[in-house]
């Protein structure tokens, strides 16, 4: 066997691996061996029938098998002599391959880039303060009281916090907005909805519910609406003003369960205090998990910036897609409509891009740091990881272990997770922290 590598780029290589007559013949010679000893042919016990019967019988299957048998023979050959560490195949050009003959694979793969790991303890980070004030806890208190209130109806004008029935058309230059986005008709006119009045989250109709404090039942009020200029529910509304006319059908005001016995019970607390105990160590331990990935994202960014190298295009290519994905997946939940991922389908895959280049270099660092700190994964980190998994997804812990059983390949994907999740616990373990000052 005869191998040269050459250069495509830092992390590309070509390796042209050839494989003279005797090698090549010797593979053709051992699958036909390993046919005939399953081959069943009339007149003769498996492994006793004439070479040249098997190959007229199993022509086609030979053929397929032993050119299978040189690209592996020519691959594993290739990587072992050149000790090229391969990451990803992207191209195969096999030649000709024929028993008589030599043959010439040539394979084209990334592989590891070659680095030096700077020094990666001691990285700086900053946490937010931790401690729990009262108005916290109260505003907590306040969203539970919220999330169990009645809603009655209110003979005065509406006020902030309470929630309206209105019916409203919309215009833009006095045009139907129905004309302007005919699939968005719930933007253009609806005979009956429900709007909080002055709330602090943002309702259908950007600014609306802003607009609705001192009208009472039978009102009716011209609102103008100015649209953001990346209105990406409605790309067709974006930065565009538009006058809806507003009826107010009905208003309810919020009211509020007292604080008692069956308040703190469905709250799992026995009193106020305990109530505020809960409250105040939830709220702690949050804040804890946010300072926790807070590190994480610091020293990721902290390590990426001490060392420059060229990343493996393929991971980049397989990155890309998965970010795009997943910011696809987001929107649509949000309602962005398909046709605008198209409409900006080049800046987007610019975007992703980006964020996977600097993905794939943050992993190669960590899989290089995980190396040399020898992490491995343990038989209890999948059994924590499945754990989750079956509690987020609610599904039983025995199916996923029996796809991953049967899923080699993203089973694979979990435990290089693993290593990465492992390998940023320590950095942020031996990380220098600092505490940012509280808001006033």
């Amino acid at each position: 066997m005869n191998i040269e590598i050459k250069d495509v780029s830092e992390t590309r290589k070509s390796l042209v691996v050839t494989l003279d007559q005797a090698e090549v013949a010797a593979e053709h010679q051992a699958v036909i061996g390993e046919i005939s000893k399953q081959a069943r042919l009339p007149g003769f016990r498996p492994g006793k029938a004439p070479a040249a019967m098997i190959i007229k019988r199993y022509g086609k299957e030979i053929g397929e098998e032993f050119k299978q048998k040189v690209l592996a023979k020519a691959y594993r050959g290739g990587l072992e002599k050149s000790k090229l560490e391969a990451l990803n195949i992207t191209d195969v050009q096999e030649g000709e391959i024929s028993a008589d003959k030599a043959a010439t694979v040539t394979i084209t793969l990334d592989v590891r880039p070659t680095f030096t790991l700077p020094d990666y303890a001691g990285l700086a980070t900053e946490i937010q303060p931790v401690d729990v004030t009262d108005a916290e806890v109260e505003k907590v208190i306040e969203g539970l009281r919220a999330e169990r209130a009645d809603f009655k109806v209110a003979e005065r004008p509406s006020a902030k916090g309470d929630y309206v029935k209105i019916a409203y058309e919309g215009t833009i230059d006095g045009k139907s907005i129905l004309e302007i986005a005919p699939e968005k008709q719930i933007y253009a006119k609806v005979p009956q909805t429900w709007e909080e009045v002055d709330g602090e989250n943002e309702g259908l109709i950007p600014g609306l519910g802003k607009q609705l404090a001192g009208l009472s039942k039978g009102d009716k009020k011209d609102v103008t609406v100015t649209f953001p200029a990346d209105f990406a529910a409605v790309p067709a509304l974006s930065g565009k003003t538009a006058v809806y006319a507003v009826e107010i059908l009905e208003i309810r005001e919020r009211v509020l369960p007292a604080m008692d016995e069956a308040f703190f019970k469905a709250n799992q607390a026995d009193n106020l205090e305990g109530l505020k105990t809960n409250v105040s160590n939830n709220l702690k331990g949050r804040k804890e998990y946010e300072n926790r990935q807070a590190q994480r994202r610091q020293v990721a960014e902290a390590l990426n910036a001490k060392v420059e190298f060229s990343v493996p295009e393929s991971l980049v290519e397989s990155e890309t897609q998965q970010v795009l994905r997943q910011f696809i997946e987001e929107n649509m939940r949000r309602g962005v409509p398909a046709e605008q991922f198209e409409k900006d389908k080049a800046a987007l895959h610019e975007s992703a891009s980006k964020a996977a280049r600097t993905r794939v270099k943050t992993q190669l660092l960590l899989a290089k740091i995980a190396e040399q700190e020898k992490i491995t994964v343990n038989e209890r980190d999948i059994d924590t990881f499945i754990y989750r998994e079956s509690v987020m997804n609610n599904q039983k812990p025995e199916k996923l272990v029996k796809e991953l059983t049967k899923d080699r390949e993203k089973l694979r994907s979990i435990q290089q997770s693993i290593i990465f999740d492992k390998a940023l616990d320590l950095l942020v373990s031996k990380a220098t922290v600092t505490t940012a000052s509280a808001k006033a």
